[in-house]
């Protein structure tokens, strides 16, 4: 075999490696328990949030020509309101409000988060005891109520909702990538950075923050089903998104109030709600085991 031909073969070898790393990760995925389900589950909700004004058979705030609180018909597959809105046509809305809940504020927290827990973990010394202690300060709250106070401080609406979760979520981001973080800077790969003179936000973004991702990315798919919940309760409550804008914790909120008169007002949304969580529930659970090497090579996943 000459020069040439070694070098070809050998560049391939090389090439193929992120291929089989993928392929490996995707059948470590896909033989995890309900991981199926959690993607299955993520599309749908996608999907329908994208195309909400396509798929929904009605206009969400406009009135019907129909009685209030009708049941399920054909006309209505899941009946109208007490303002006689198609039932339907808003919970397929509420998955768009939903979606930004989940998606944005775990965006916030993680963004935040994780710039925190890097600094703290990397740097130690004052700067880790002074950002910890903030952090554990938003930490000795309970979720809802720390987001229940920020909403109601910035006042209703989809975005100050965002705000109150994300800042809720941020110590979950901060505490753990900090102790990964921790980890990490001790081992020679970073050491080595650091002799050959590399900045500390370079060190941070190149060598730490790769080796904390997988922490990171289960972390996030678990908490995006848990900001759907909390922004669910933030708008039963009357501090979440406001009216007429359909969101599955308003359904909530006036359905649990004709559960004599129209039980499908209350189920819908609810029953919407729990398959969004636990699919993201079951997509975290794959994740963890799939990227998690003390697991899949116990063959647990």
């Amino acid at each position: 075999m000459n020069r040439k031909d070694a070098t070809t073969r050998i560049s391939g070898e090389i090439n193929s490696v992120p291929l089989h790393r993928l392929r490996d990760f995707l059948d470590r995925f896909l033989r995890s328990r309900g991981a199926g389900f959690g993607v299955a589950v993520l599309a749908v909700l996608l999907l329908t949030a994208l195309t909400a004004d396509v798929i929904a058979p009605y206009n969400p705030v406009q009135f019907q020509d129909a009685e209030v609180l009708e049941p399920p018909s054909l006309k209505h597959l899941l009946g109208t309101d007490q303002l006689a809105r198609d039932t339907l046509s808003r919970v397929i809305h509420g998955a768009r409000v939903s979606v930004q809940a989940g998606v944005g504020a775990v965006g916030f927290a993680l963004v935040v988060g994780v710039s925190i827990g890097l600094l703290a973990g990397y740097n130690g010394g004052r700067v880790d005891d002074v950002l910890m202690r903030l952090v554990d300060g938003f930490y000795a709250f309970p979720l809802l109520l720390l987001a229940l106070a920020i909403a109601y401080s910035l006042g209703p609406g989809l975005n100050n909702t965002l705000l109150a979760i994300g800042v809720g979520f941020t110590p979950h981001f901060a505490r753990l990538s900090r102790g990964q973080a921790l980890s990490v800077r001790e081992r020679e790969f970073v050491s080595a950075a650091r002799v050959t003179g590399a900045p500390s936000w370079r060190i941070m973004v190149y060598h730490i923050w790769p080796n904390v991702t997988a922490a990171i990315i289960v972390q996030a798919s678990l908490l995006v089903g848990q900001a759907i919940i909390t922004e669910a309760a933030l708008s039963f409550l009357g501090l979440g998104v406001e009216p007429p804008t359909a969101s599955w914790g308003s359904m909530l909120k006036v359905g649990y109030q004709y559960l004599d008169r129209s039980p499908v007002l209350s189920f819908a949304p609810g029953c919407a709600m729990f398959i969004t969580v636990l699919g993201f529930n079951f997509l975290g659970d794959g994740l963890r085991q799939a990227l998690d090497p003390r697991l899949w090579q116990r063959g647990v996943a």
